[in-house]
């Protein structure tokens, strides 16, 4: 088997054929999808039964509800290809999708990591198109911040060698897990390419955690930004700019003390700052600012 398709399943019933459906009706064949329903209470768990009698490519796993990451954890546990990829259940891919990226990882070698386009926020007035040049990275600190990676760390729209989740899973209760995981991943790769072939469909959900997260949940993201900094010293100002308003979020949610560490960036101009946050996120720096000197005068 040179491709195994893991498809977490909770609750999908009004997409979950679209989804596999745009798998079996590609032109590239040798894989095989894991579905893993996660203690679902809709018609999603039978659904995956049929498929699964219907199609010997298919493989129907019953869980109870434990989360995202467990079902995913527990696809890659019973994966034979060679390869690994996700696709979230209310998502798809376009037709011919597989046939191309296939292609590259096989007439290619050495390529650990290929990700590919996607359609962010389908079916919404935010639609955008993620689109990827045709470039190979060797230096993993290159492609997560020159290619900004770390604003499309999705585990799907990517082709994995299996080798790298040799010791690696997704955390358990933990939201952002993509993010978490994407960094520990690249530490086992040594070439990544990105290609704009293929199309990956993200459905836009209202509903999903970047709109909803709380207090402690945007934490964990600044947790697993914070984490890297030291794998990856010489961040650029995009990307510092992008923590310090995961920090101003995580401030204005709860309260706590910053932990975000001295950058250059802090003597950066305001004009500069007002250029990469814009005027409200300034003007929050500034009541941040205030009040973490009020709390520590010294």
């Amino acid at each position: 088997m040179n491709l195994s398709i893991i498809i977490p399943v909770y609750n999908v019933e009004q997409t979950l054929q679209r989804c596999v459906k745009s798998v079996l009706e590609q032109s590239f064949t040798n894989y095989e999808i894991i579905l893993i329903d996660d203690g679902s209470t809709d018609k999603s768990g039978q659904m995956i039964d049929s498929l699964a009698e219907t199609d010997n490519r298919c493989t129907a796993i019953h869980q109870p509800n434990r989360g995202l990451s467990a079902a995913r954890n527990t696809g890659i546990e019973i994966a034979t290809g060679n390869y690994i990829t996700f696709i979230d259940s209310d998502d798809f891919i376009a037709p011919e999708t597989l046939t191309p990226l296939m292609n590259i990882l096989e007439t290619r070698k050495g390529i650990d990591l290929l990700e590919y386009p996607v359609l962010e926020h389908h079916g919404s007035p935010k639609e955008k198109l993620l689109n990827f040049p045709e470039a190979t990275y060797t230096d993993m600190s290159a492609y997560w911040l020159k290619a900004q990676t770390y604003r499309h760390a999705y585990a799907w729209n990517k082709i994995y060698r299996r080798r790298l989740f040799n010791n690696i899973r997704y955390p358990e209760g933990r939201v952002f897990e993509d993010i978490f995981t994407l960094p520990q991943l690249l530490n086992e790769t040594r070439m990544v390419v990105t290609t704009n072939k293929g199309l990956y469909y993200y459905t836009h959900n209202p509903n999903g955690i970047t709109q909803t997260a709380t207090g402690k949940e945007l934490t964990q993201l600044l947790d697993s930004h914070l984490r890297y900094l030291n794998q990856w010293p010489n961040i650029d100002s995009d990307y510092y700019a992008m923590l310090l308003n995961i920090q101003l979020d995580v401030y204005n949610a709860t309260k706590a003390s910053p932990r975000l560490p001295r950058m250059p960036f802090f003597s950066t101009p305001k004009l500069i700052l007002l250029q990469l946050l814009g005027i409200k996120r300034l003007c929050q720096i500034n009541h941040f600012t205030h009040a973490r000197l009020k709390r520590n005068p010294s």
